[in-house]
């Protein structure tokens, strides 16, 4: 397995509070989540992990190849993707099974240096990040009627209905899968 040369180059931690997304178009990848019917969000994530896989099938050394020091690589993107789609599903979950639950931190930049991101194997992410939005997706399948009501809470306060949970997360791996593909084809050298 290649280690990156730049995998040790800090990245700066996203300390962004991105629930502004519930209220207007992302102007950076102009996903529009408030145009996001939750009841799409599961067809959503099996489309979006399909893109990754995708993705993931492509070069190994292009997919560890941070485009700048402090930016993540594809493959680092990839494994936060898969990571928020677990997460997702753990919190999806307690607020349908609990009354108002509050959900425990997750640091992802923490997470993404604890876990080795950019050394992990494309083929295992794939396949990883394949299964978590399947997972996820079949739990948004299965919300009904009043369960879209059912209310959570993140750890910094950011209250959360099972329905805006749903477009809340979904702009994630639509907003990651433009930051690579957009630095790819800034990068990509024409032919001849």
């Amino acid at each position: 397995m290649t280690t990156p040369e730049s995998a040790t180059a800090e990245i700066v931690p996203d300390t962004k509070d991105w629930t502004w997304v519930l209220e207007r178009a992302c102007p950076a990848c102009g996903f529009d989540t408030p145009g996001v019917s939750a009841t799409e969000v599961a067809a959503l994530v099996r489309a979006k992990a399909d893109a990754w896989a995708a993705l993931l099938a492509g070069d190994d050394a292009a997919l560890r190849r941070r485009p700048d020091p402090v930016v993540w690589s594809p493959l680092e993107y990839a494994c936060h993707v898969r990571d928020v789609f677990r997460i997702c599903k753990q919190r999806l979950e307690l607020m349908l099974s609990q009354d108002d639950p509050s959900f425990a931190n997750w640091d992802q930049d923490a997470t993404a240096v604890a876990e080795r991101y950019g050394e992990q194997d494309p083929t295992a992410v794939r396949a990883d990040l394949l299964a978590a939005a399947q997972l996820l997706a079949a739990g948004f399948d299965q919300v009904t009627g009043d369960q879209w009501q059912r209310t959570g809470a993140r750890s910094d306060g950011a209250r959360f209905t099972v329905a805006s949970f749903a477009r809340y997360l979904i702009h994630d791996p639509v907003h990651h899968l433009h930051d690579v593909t957009a630095v790819t084809a800034a990068t990509a050298v024409p032919a001849g």
